[in-house]
């Protein structure tokens, strides 16, 4: 499980640097959309090589898969088009506060009623505290 948890926060540190980079290309190209695509050109190249390599043989099953399952790429676009577009005018910390406190709210709603198939995990008294802790920890750090 440590290596989970490693895999993630290496994920984790990366938001942010996307964040940054990407607004910082939209300002620079005057186009924040053309550098979120840009961005998903890199991303699809990079999945699909990860994919090939792994087990090309799972794009045949997507005819069955329930459709609702494909809204991922529509939220992963309109969090990489609303940070692009909005980082530069509010700050990358702030952005990301903001996801953060919304990645609290919704992870703990879908443990807590087991959403897509996840594991339940109730939302109690001690858990609620730790997550407003973690809310609260994260607005301390964007205190100025």
């Amino acid at each position: 499980m440590a290596h989970y948890a490693f895999i993630m926060l290496v994920a984790g540190v990366g938001i942010p640097i996307l964040a940054a980079l990407n607004a910082a290309l939209g300002t620079r190209i005057g186009s924040p959309a053309a550098a979120a695509t840009v961005l998903f050109v890199i991303a699809f190249a990079a999945s699909l090589s990860v994919a090939v390599v792994t087990g090309p043989q799972a794009f045949a099953r997507f005819a069955g898969t329930p459709k609702h399952l494909f809204l991922g790429g529509l939220l992963v676009a309109f969090y990489v088009l609303s940070i692009t577009f909005i980082a530069p005018h509010f700050g990358v910390g702030n952005a990301v506060f903001f996801v953060l406190l919304g990645q609290l709210i919704s992870a703990a709603a879908i443990d807590h009623f087991g959403l897509f198939g996840a594991q339940i995990s109730p939302l109690g008294l001690a858990r609620a505290g730790g997550i407003a802790l973690m809310a609260a920890g994260v607005w301390l750090t964007q205190q100025v």
